[in-house]
């Protein structure tokens, strides 16, 4: 249930479709004769405001300390055990109806996690990923990936599929199930960095201890000299992610899904200045 209300909700709640609505709910108020110059007066200000935010750096702001907040992994020296590659980075539909992989904007999930496969040969890798949709399954998105990784010549004995979760809670929860974690075990986990603080709250109350190698990046290390956008639809678009990700960090601990509100590397248990 926790699914789909988030789900259905966040679709009303997302920024660039809530400023569209406040838009169109302006124009309507401004049909009625008595209300028309507040209806006018109100959509011209959610139309300057969805500018704003498309043109204005205000959504790389909400990425900066997400992207901050964990340190960029460093090998020192002791083995890896494993290698989580969380989903969001290909299309299952697409790839199949194309009969190759296809990716998005967060494709260095997957060549991140091939370059670990060839640097730590004896490591397992975890492919994480199900149908997130709210109308039926969909199309996995673990099964796709993993024959992607088959085909350009990974083990597949190395391989293991987690393909029944929708979202990060689920990613954790499953995770376990598939990989069963032996203690003293030392698993990456491989996501987009802006990701990475609820990916890490979740798996930690999971119970499965991993080490972040947060990739994907979309802005700066800092504030200073955060730009704007061309388009407003690109402004729009990274503001709704990034919105999303903060409200999901609120959600995830208010539900007790994680074990933080703003996880950081003290909970990774690998805190400390590293570097790739």
């Amino acid at each position: 249930m926790f699914y789909y209300v988030s789900k259905i909700a966040w679709f009303f709640a997302t920024p660039s479709n809530l400023l569209l609505s406040l838009v169109v709910l302006g124009l309507l108020i401004a049909l009625t004769k008595r209300l028309r110059r507040i209806g006018i007066g109100v959509a011209l200000v959610f139309a300057l405001a969805t500018v704003a935010f498309g043109l204005l750096p205000l959504a790389n702001y909400l990425f900066v300390p997400l992207e901050g907040r964990f340190p960029v992994f460093q090998d020192d020296g002791r083995p890896i055990d494993g290698i989580i590659l969380l989903g969001g980075s290909v299309d299952a539909e697409d790839s199949i109806n194309r009969g190759s992989i296809v990716v998005n904007e967060a494709a260095e999930r997957v060549l991140d996690v091939i370059q670990l496969s060839h640097r730590y040969p004896d490591a397992r890798l975890l492919i994480v990923g199900g149908g997130g949709t709210v109308f039926g399954d969909g199309t996995a998105e673990a099964p796709v990936t993993a024959a992607f990784m088959k085909s350009i010549g990974i083990d597949p004995n190395r391989i293991l599929i987690e393909d029944r979760s929708r979202t990060t809670f689920e990613n954790a929860i499953y995770s376990v199930q598939v990989a069963k974690p032996k203690e003293g075990e030392r698993w990456l986990l491989v996501t987009s960095a802006w990701h990475m603080p609820r990916a890490i709250g979740v798996f930690e109350k999971a119970g499965f201890p991993v080490i972040p190698y947060p990739v994907d990046f979309r802005v700066g290390g800092s504030f200073h000299g955060v730009r704007g956008f061309a388009t407003v639809s690109d402004g729009l678009r990274r503001f709704d992610v990034g919105a999303k990700e903060w409200a999901g960090l609120v959600a995830y601990y208010l539900a007790g899904r994680s074990s933080e509100l703003f996880p950081g590397p003290q909970a990774s248990g690998e805190g400390g200045s590293v570097s790739r």
